[in-house]
């Protein structure tokens, strides 16, 4: 064989080998994009079902709280209500002091 065959062979085999080299370089990086990708689309999954979950905890606390604002202020009516019960009571039993010959 002559040293220039040698030479080209040598050539050809180290342009191989290249070629070889940045398939596989580029097979792997697309694959990796691709799990990358995956990744990512499992995240936001993961984030909409927890944003839809947020969502529907944070409407069921506003409700509740809506519902004690509304029971606060009956209670609130109750006590006003109860008060003015009171008060005629009192002022009932006055009157009746007042006019009860026996007293």
């Amino acid at each position: 064989m002559s040293t220039e065959l040698l030479i080209a062979l040598i050539v050809i085999v180290v342009i191989v080998v290249a070629v070889l080299a940045l398939t596989v370089g580029k097979k792997a990086r697309a694959q990796k994009h691709e799990q990358h990708r995956a990744e990512a689309g499992e995240h936001r999954e993961e984030a909409r079902i927890r944003s839809a979950r947020a969502d529907s905890r944070e409407a069921e606390a506003e409700e509740r709280a809506a519902r004690a604002k509304r029971e606060q202020a009956q209670a609130e009516e109750h006590v006003h209500a109860a008060k003015e019960d009171r008060r005629i009571a009192e002022e009932r039993t006055a009157r009746a002091d007042e006019v009860d010959p026996d007293r």
